[in-house]
């Protein structure tokens, strides 16, 4: 009896002992890969060139931003903006209250 306690403790034990190193594995381990690493470097290189963008492209030559801005200046056309007006902010709307003639006028 006893000893069957013993063995499903040890089995929980045991389990949980693997979810945990299997977690903390993945969280505490480094790229040992050098595909991997090379992948990590990039994307951290990346977020770096993003951010000193300030929202633009990232590496874009002149071609690719005049590219861009035909593009840009196509699809608003086609969505009934003009050309050159930034489609991608959300519009506003004017909502103005029709004038109505009273319905108990004495004229």
């Amino acid at each position: 009896m006893l000893t069957n306690q013993i063995v499903s403790a040890a089995r929980i034990m045991g389990v949980q002992a693997r979810r945990n190193y299997g977690v903390s594995a993945v969280l505490l381990s480094k790229a040992t890969d050098p595909i991997q690493q090379l992948f990590v470097t990039k994307l951290r290189d990346y977020a770096q060139k993003s951010k000193s963008a300030g929202g633009k492209l990232v590496d874009a030559s002149p071609e690719i931003e005049k590219e861009l801005r035909q593009e840009m200046d196509k699809l608003a056309k086609q969505y009934g903006g003009a050309a050159g007006e930034d489609m991608t902010n959300f519009p506003t709307f004017k909502f103005v209250d029709p004038t109505i003639d009273p319905i108990n006028s004495t004229a």
